[in-house]
């Protein structure tokens, strides 16, 4: 059982003991810290904040442990209740709020849950924001409001149907021009808020929607971190619908995968690829995604004539950097796109409406389209840490190792070889080391992967 403190938030496994889990002790502490933050940085009399969650099992127990910790701040709260990542982000703009929190641990399995943190503008925390709620939490400095002062609840559930909305009136969102394709699409929600908001989205632009896990119970039919291994029930349907392709997301709907009309993965790096050739050939501009996505993009990007840039991994880092360089799209090779046109997170509503428009605007299949891009293939791996594994003496070693090769430290390490790449860096919402490749070929991506992981094991002593 696991908590882990970061910057962005508080994550663990539900039950245990005080400070080892998330228990509804921990869940009080840090919703009071972030409340308390909130507070020490307003000047108003009165804040807000907008909450909502995943369908997580835990869910209601935490939104209701968090609501009322905020209520005892004298802070008025928005409940959305069921809702997804980028609906709570667009949502705190929205309703003039002072902040907001999803209740989510995002791909982790139904053990999890997590509380993510927003400021005024919908979007996760800096860094230094980051830092300054972990210390108000480890000293407990609370002040809680008298009983004339205590905040208000009001709900509001049509978020999901306004989120929507706004997708579909994006500038280069056709809602038109994919009905009159008449697409069979088959979505796979995990039984989480996504399998209520994507065939919903999909059935106003007009698409046959075949539902695989869409109801919103929190009982995960399988991991639901997207990736290939887990996903073999969608790629069997999409075959047997004869679908023109499958979409994936994770609980709380900000990661987006496909699956191509031949079963195949269309590949979560791919996501942010298509979307971006899209936009670009609309609105030439730059892009950025993390040190771990595929060099696709930058392909794609030096096509359209715009300038590539990666940031350092986590959607915050992204942001910034995509600030800095007026990127017009960007995102993570976890198949989260950003969409500045609608906001600064990562949105697998947006992402599906880009696609849908662009397949839309061709004449191909979804597994041609995949195959028109620079092919690369990655291996992503792991390799779980225990206390006695120093990670940073193991990142120093690797460093050393390969240093005649073009390397980064900006976040663990990445090594850039001629044709290939492997970054190893400690992850931020789980005890282990990620441990990335990407090469022309599977074999060579999972080759490259295997040497790293054995030179890794080595070092280490394991």
């Amino acid at each position: 059982m696991t908590l882990i403190k970061s910057i962005s938030g508080i994550r663990g496994t539900i039950g245990g003991e005080v400070g080892d889990n998330l228990t509804p002790v921990d869940a009080v502490k840090f919703a009071s810290a972030y409340g308390t933050f909130l507070k020490q940085n307003n000047t108003k009399e009165r804040l807000k904040v907008v909450i909502g969650r995943d369908a997580r099992i835990s869910g209601p127990m935490i939104h209701n442990l968090v609501m009322n910790t905020l209520l005892g701040l004298g802070i008025d709260i928005i409940d959305l209740g069921l809702s997804t990542t980028p609906t709570v982000e667009i949502a705190v703009p929205l309703e003039n709020a002072d902040g907001g929190i999803i209740l989510t641990a995002s791909h982790n399995p139904k053990q999890w849950n997590a509380l993510k943190l927003l400021n005024a503008k919908g979007e996760f925390l800096s860094g230094k924001e980051g830092e300054l709620i972990l210390e108000i939490a480890e000293s407990e400095a609370f002040d809680f409001a008298d009983v004339d002062s205590l905040g208000e609840i009001t709900s509001n559930d049509a978020y999901m149907d306004i989120h929507i909305d706004e997708v579909l009136n994006l500038p280069l969102v056709d809602a038109e021009a994919v009905a009159k394709r008449k697409f069979k699409v088959v979505v796979d929600g995990v039984n989480s808020s996504g399998g209520v908001i994507i065939p919903k989205l999909l059935e106003l632009m007009g698409v046959e929607c075949v539902k695989l896990y869409c109801e919103p119970n929190g009982q995960f039919p399988h991991n639901p971190e997207p990736l290939k291994e887990h996903l073999g029930d969608i790629c069997k349907l999409v075959l047997e619908e004869k679908a023109d392709f499958g979409i994936v997301v994770d609980p709380d709907v900000d990661r987006l995968a496909f699956i191509s009309n031949d079963g195949e993965m269309f590949g979560e790096e791919y996501t942010l690829v298509a979307c971006a050739d899209y936009v670009l050939s609309k609105t030439p501009g730059n892009t950025v995604s993390n040190m771990s996505s595929s060099r696709a993009l930058r392909d794609i990007t030096n096509k359209h004539n715009g300038k590539y840039q990666a940031s350092a991994v986590g959607e915050v880092n992204v942001v910034t950097l995509m600030k800095e360089t007026n990127a017009i799209i960007g995102g993570e090779g976890n198949g989260g796109i950003i969409y500045p046109e609608s906001h600064y997170g990562r949105d697998s509503l947006v992402g599906v409406a880009l696609f849908l428009t662009h397949l839309a605007s061709l004449d191909c299949t979804v597994a041609e389209l995949r195959a028109s891009y620079p092919q690369y293939y990655m291996s992503k791996n792991k390799i779980e840490l225990t206390p006695q594994i120093d990670v940073d003496a193991i990142l120093d070693a690797m460093t050393e190792k390969y240093k005649n090769e073009d390397i980064s430290t900006v976040d663990g390490v990445k090594i850039d070889f001629a044709s290939e790449w492997v970054h190893l860096r400690k992850s931020n919402t789980e005890p282990i080391i990620r441990i990335y490749t990407e090469a022309p070929t599977q074999e060579d991506a999972d080759v490259l992967a295997f040497r790293i992981i054995e030179e890794i094991k080595a070092i280490a002593g394991i």
